[in-house]
């Protein structure tokens, strides 16, 4: 398997340090490094998807996992009860930062409004 070069492709082959809260052979979790809220954790797959709009047919089984482990860490860290947020961004407008697909999974405090527009 072949793994892009992104800070996130480091962190899944351990050569930059990060808190690792689960690993398999599809899909990756770690603690954001500047979290926007008390749990936010990324889920991203162990290869290079850059974006959501390069998802294909054959990446079903690794975007279900990032689902399924959003839950499963969810009820782990306790936010699960009182509720947390799920969040793929795609490309400059979506404010993507990172060109390797991810998934935030954000919770542990009362979280603002979804979406604020702002004429920027």
């Amino acid at each position: 398997m072949v793994i892009a070069d992104t800070i996130f492709s480091k962190i899944i082959k351990h050569e930059i340090i990060a808190d690792i809260v689960y690993q398999d052979e599809l899909v990756t979790a770690f603690r954001d490094a500047s979290p926007c809220a008390p749990i936010h954790i990324l889920i991203v797959p162990n290869f290079l998807i850059p974006t959501l709009n390069d998802v294909v047919e054959d990446h079903e089984a690794i975007l279900g996992r990032m689902i399924i482990l959003a839950s499963k860490i969810a009820k782990d860290e306790g936010i699960a009860e009182d509720g947390y947020r799920v969040i793929i961004n795609c490309n400059k407008n979506g404010r993507q930062e990172v060109y390797h697909l991810h998934l935030h999974l954000i919770g542990g405090c009362l979280l603002g409004p979804m979406l604020v527009y702002r004429d920027i």
